[in-house]
């Protein structure tokens, strides 16, 4: 009974290491939509970004928003804001989240590899409780002559809570494989230590330069999750 009471916790501290990956603490800042697995790039020196978008991960749903900034080559800086209410709880429960983001990548190539590390800091809060996250991942991308990309997120989560941590490996691997120049399909898989993996599929669309929308669908881990959106880079 132990044992299963151990691997029982094992399974809800994953869950919840990836439930604040799509909400709350670390959620805002995410990958290039609708992607939750990151790519090996950074904006052009001086050149930013907007985004919002609309998220579910089972019964919690709600809304995101990011703008970033390279200020130099090679570095990126990224913040973002959210909210949302979990419908399983009762009552219902309203999640407040915000968080920030580090991205150095100091080797990019237009083909091949390139590589580069991310630092990210979330907090949420709930109920007047406040959780915060610090993650660290390794980033790679391989890019193929047609133009496919394929990513690789290595990392590790701490999630401190009244005191209490808990840390977790975490791992991602994503395809984005362009139809044409302005349509692409990407697909995923990602997971945290103590947790079984998610896989999501989607779309993204570049309506005007610079100008993209996105949407993607998954499962994992007994539940369904999605995400909409839109992103402007200048």
């Amino acid at each position: 009974m132990t044992q299963e009471r151990d691997q029982m916790r094992n399974l809800n501290n994953g869950i919840a290491l990836l439930a604040a990956m799509l909400f709350g603490a670390a959620g805002p800042v995410r990958a290039e939509r609708p992607m939750n697995v990151d790519d090996a790039g950074t904006l052009d020196k001086g050149g930013a970004k907007l985004e919002f978008g609309w998220a579910k991960d089972d019964e919690t749903r709600g809304i995101e928003g990011a703008a970033g900034y390279a200020p130099i080559d090679n570095l990126e800086l990224e913040i973002g804001l959210g909210r949302a209410r979990d419908h399983s709880a009762s009552p219902t429960e309203t999640i407040h989240g915000h968080g920030l983001a580090v991205k150095w990548v100091p080797l990019q190539a237009e083909t091949g590899l390139s590589a580069g590390l991310k630092y990210e800091y979330g907090r949420d809060r709930v109920e007047g409780v406040s959780t915060r996250v610090h993650a660290l991942s390794g980033l790679l991308t391989w890019a193929f002559g047609g133009g496919q990309l394929l990513h690789v997120n290595l990392g590790r989560e701490i999630e401190r809570e009244r005191g209490d941590s808990e840390e977790a490996n975490t791992w991602g691997a994503g395809l984005d494989l362009p139809l044409t120049e302005q349509f692409h399909v990407v697909a995923e898989t990602f997971g945290a230590e103590g947790s079984g993996p998610d896989r999501a599929a989607g779309l993204r669309y570049e309506i005007a330069e610079g100008l993209k929308i996105s949407g993607a669908v998954g499962r994992g881990n007994h539940r369904n999750f999605a995400n909409a959106g839109i992103a402007w880079e200048f």
